[in-house]
C-alpha cells in the first residue's frame, strides 16, 4: 500500500504543483509531499519485519524524517497518529483500519496551531468519517479503504467552498489533492490493479521506483565507506528466450538468491519479464542467475560509491563542513543562491541549508545540519512560511536547545540577523529577532505562469507580479515597470533603507535603473547585492 501510494503520488506531483494558488512558477506542494512520502516508502520498504505495528512505525518515523513543506508536515502527523492506533497490531481489520485513519486526523488536527477548513485537514477528516461510518456496515477492509477514499475525494470537492481563495482562483486544496493520491495508492495497493493480482511496475514504473530510493537526500546520511554493496546493478530478462539452463522460472527462489547477495532488492515479473534491481558487490552474478531463465534484453550498473562521493560534494544540503570543536551558538539559515549565503554569513548566520522556494529542506535536512553543528545551542531561520512546520519538528528530535525564529522571507531572515547577539540567552535571541521582523517589508518579483484574479487583480501569463508580504499587488508586462510599482507601495515615511537581491535571471544594470528610480524619495539609502536566487529575479527589502 505504502509503495504504489508513494508511486502514485510521485506520478501526479506536477499536477498537485499545478494547483498552486499563486501562478508563480515555485508550487511545490505536489513535489514535497511526494518526497515525504517517499520517505515513510524507503524506511518501510528497509524494514524486514512482517509485524503491521512495525511497518506502521517506520512509516512515522520515515515521514517524519522527510517531511517537507506544511502539508508534508501535516501528512507526517496524519500517519503519526495512524501509526499510534495500530502499534500493538499483527494484522488489521476493518474496525482496526478505520480507527487509525480517524485516529490520525485528531493527531494532525492537534498537531496545527490554527486549524484551517478547506486544507489538507479537511479532506483527511472526511476521509475518516467516511471510513468510520462504513465500518459500521462491514467488516471488509477493502470496502473500508474504498470508502476513506470516496469520503477524502468529497472533502476535496469542498475546500474551495471552505476556502475563499480556492474558489476565487477555481483550484481545489493541493495538499488535500496530495492526500487524496496517497489513499488511492493505498487501495491499489491492498486491493490489486485486478482482483487480487499483485502490482506489477512496468519498466517506466520501476525506474521511477528506483530513482525514488535513491533520491540525493537520502545521500547524505551515510559515509561512501558505510556502502556495505557498491553496485546499483538492474536487468531485464525475457523469461524462456534462449534460457542457459532448464530450471523453471520461480521467483521467489531467484528473490531469495539475490537477497543473500545483496540489498535494496526489486524484484517483480509477470509472464514475459523479470525486472531486478539490487545492490551488490557481484553484478556478473546477477546477470548469471537472471540468464538461467532467458535472455537479457536490459542491463545497467552504476558504482554507487564513485556516485555518493559526487553527489555528497555537489549536494550536500548544508555548505560547511563539521565543526571539529564545540562552539556556542550555531545559526541555521535556508537560502538557496550562493550571493545569499554569502550574506548571511556575512551577518553572522554560520550554517546555511540549500533550499527554499524551489525545494523545501526537509525536517532530517534541518536535523542534520543542527547535529553537524556540533553547537551547544541553535537558532533556525526557516526563511520561507512553507518550512516553518519541519523546522519546528526538528526541535524534538535534536539533544541541544534550538529556537526557531519565525521568518517567512530571505528578507526578514537578514533582519533578524541584525538583531542577534552571540552573548544573549537563546529564548532572549528568539524574542529579540522576531520583534524585528515586522520591521521590514518583503517584496518578491516573478513571472505569472498563468492567468488569473486574485483579490480583484487580474494576472497575465508572462506578466511580471510584485509580491508585498505575500500578497500581489502588481501585475505587469515590463520587469522594471513592475518592480517600480511594486517600490510605489511598500515605500512610506518611515522608510529608510531599500535593499536589492539579484537572482538568476535579473541583471546589475537593471537593479541599477530601479535605484535610480528611487531618487524621487528623500532620505532613502539604496544597496544592491548579489542574491542568485532561482525564481525571482529581484527580492527587495523595504526597513
Amino acid at each position: 500500500m505504502v509503495r504504489v501510494a508513494s508511486h502514485r503520488l510521485e506520478k501526479n506531483a506536477k499536477f498537485v504543483n499545478s494547483l498552486n494558488v499563486f501562478p508563480v512558477p515555485d508550487g511545490d506542494t505536489g513535489t514535497n509531499m511526494s518526497l515525504t512520502i517517499q520517505s515513510g516508502f524507503k524506511s518501510v520498504n528497509e524494514s524486514e519485519s512482517d509485524h503491521v505495528g512495525t511497518l506502521g512505525k517506520a512509516l512515522a518515523k520515515g515521514l517524519l524524517m522527510g517531511a517537507r513543506g506544511n502539508s508534508g508536515v501535516i501528512t507526517s502527523q496524519i500517519f503519526r497518529g495512524f501509526s499510534k492506533s495500530i502499534e500493538e497490531k499483527d494484522t488489521l481489520t476493518a474496525m482496526d483500519l478505520a480507527k487509525a485513519f480517524d485516529d490520525g486526523v485528531k493527531t494532525a488536527y492537534k498537531a496545527v496551531m490554527k486549524p484551517v477548513e478547506g486544507t489538507i485537514l479537511t479532506v483527511a477528516r472526511f476521509g475518516a468519517d467516511a471510513g468510520m461510518k462504513k465500518v459500521e456496515s462491514t467488516d471488509d477492509v477493502s470496502e473500508v479503504m474504498q470508502a476513506v477514499v470516496e469520503g477524502a475525494k468529497v472533502g476535496l470537492e469542498k475546500t474551495p467552498s471552505l476556502l475563499p481563495v480556492l474558489k476565487e482562483v477555481g483550484v481545489v486544496d493541493s495538499g488535500g489533492q496530495g492526500l487524496v493520491f496517497i489513499y488511492e495508492g493505498f487501495l491499489e495497493g491492498l486491493t490489486g490493479q485486478s482482483g487480487n493480482e499483485e502490482y506489477i511496475p512496468d519498466e517506466r514504473d520501476m525506474t521511477e521506483m528506483v530513482n525514488a530510493s535513491h533520491h540525493q537526500s537520502v545521500q547524505g546520511q551515510f559515509s561512501t565507506d558505510e556502502i556495505k554493496n557498491g553496485y546499483c546493478t538492474e536487468m531485464m530478462v525475457k523469461i524462456g528466450e534462449n534460457p542457459t539452463s532448464d530450471e523453471q522460472f520461480d521467483n521467489e527462489k531467484l528473490r531469495n538468491y539475490l537477497d543473500g547477495i545483496g540489498d535494496s532488492l526489486i524484484c517483480v515479473a509477470d509472464d514475459e519479464v523479470i525486472k531486478v534491481h539490487v545492490h551488490t558487490n557481484y553484478p556478473y552474478k546477477v546477470w548469471s542467475a537472471g540468464r538461467k531463465y532467458g535472455s537479457l534484453v536490459k542491463i545497467k550498473i552504476d558504482n554507487m560509491r564513485l556516485q555518493h562521493e559526487t553527489i555528497v560534494d555537489e549536494d550536500e544540503p548544508v555548505t560547511e563542513e563539521t565543526n571539529q570543536e564545540p562552539v556556542d551558538y550555531a545559526v541555521i539559515a535556508v537560502s538557496s543562491g550562493e550571493g545569499l549565503t554569502t550574506l548571511f554569513k556575512s551577518l553572522g548566520v554560520t550554517h546555511v541549508i540549500s533550499g527554499g522556494q524551489t525545494m523545501n529542506p526537509s525536517t532530517n535536512d534541518i536535523v542534520d545540519a543542527i547535529n553537524k553543528s556540533n553547537a551547544k545551542r541553535a537558532l533556525v531561520l526557516p526563511n520561507n512560511g512553507n518550512i516553518i512546520m519541519a523546522a519546528k519538528q526538528a526541535v524534538d528530535l535534536v539533544d541541544i536547545p534550538v529556537a526557531i525564529v519565525a521568518s517567512k522571507t530571505i528578507s526578514q531572515g537578514m533582519t533578524a540577523m541584525l538583531s542577534f547577539n552571540p552573548e544573549a540567552e537563546l529564548e532572549d535571541n528568539k524574542e529579540n529577532m522576531e520583534d524585528s521582523l515586522d520591521t521590514v517589508k518583503s517584496g518578491q518579483i516573478t513571472q505569472a505562469i498563468r492567468d488569473t484574479e486574485i483579490d480583484g487583480l487580474k494576472i497575465t501569463k508572462g506578466h511580471y507580479m510584485g509580491i508585498v508580504d505575500g500578497k500581489i499587488l502588481v501585475d505587469d508586462e515590463d520587469i522594471i515597470d513592475g518592480t517600480e510599482k511594486m517600490l510605489d507601495k511598500m515605500i512610506d515615511e518611515d522608510s529608510e533603507v531599500i535593499t536589492i537581491l539579484i537572482g538568476q535571471d535579473g541583471t546589475k544594470a537593471d537593479a541599477e535603473k530601479i535605484a535610480d528610480y528611487l531618487d524621487k524619495y528623500s532620505d532613502l539609502e539604496t544597496e544592491i547585492h548579489q542574491g542568485d536566487q532561482p525564481v525571482y529575479p529581484y527580492l527587495i527589502s523595504v526597513e
